[in-house]
């Protein structure tokens, strides 16, 4: 637009109102709602917006179907973990059960070695007081031999 030859308040006026009459001119030019060429503007719109919308409930679908997956995936790993601690638990207490007999075994056995070694402390001590009592008796034997023959 060329600058104002006059710079009153009429040329500023009259500047507006041709500004707001040619405004008006565009807006009366474009067509109106029940043009056809609106109305295929407008489907082509509705159309549009219609395949986001099945796009975005599409994406859902697979966002949730991805979820699914990875929640039957997490429970399926859980229920391996659990049957796998309970077969380390039942691994532990055989071999807790296992050392239990070992241990009775060899609580029995040093039981019984001590109760061999008591008889057989026994035995010692009754061969040592026998050969004890036999030494005895032949001392004697031999003592009374020596009296008899001197008498």
């Amino acid at each position: 637009m060329q600058g104002l030859k006059r710079d009153d308040h009429n040329s500023r006026r009259e500047a507006a109102e041709k500004a707001r009459k040619a405004m008006m001119e565009r807006f009366r030019a474009q067509p109106g709602p029940d043009d056809p060429v609106v109305q295929e503007r407008l489907a082509a719109q509705r159309a549009v917006a219609e395949a986001r919308e099945e796009r975005r409930l599409a994406r859902e679908a697979e966002r949730a179907a991805i979820a699914k997956a990875a929640a039957e995936e997490a429970e399926r790993q859980a229920i391996a973990e659990a049957a796998r601690q309970a077969e380390l638990a039942r691994e532990a207490a055989e071999q807790a059960k296992r050392e239990a007999e070992a241990a009775r075994a060899a609580a029995a056995a040093a039981m019984e070695a001590e109760e061999r070694a008591v008889l057989l402390d026994a035995e010692k001590k009754a061969r040592a007081l026998a050969l004890a009592a036999e030494q005895k008796a032949l001392r004697d034997a031999r003592y009374a031999a020596r009296k008899a023959r001197r008498k």
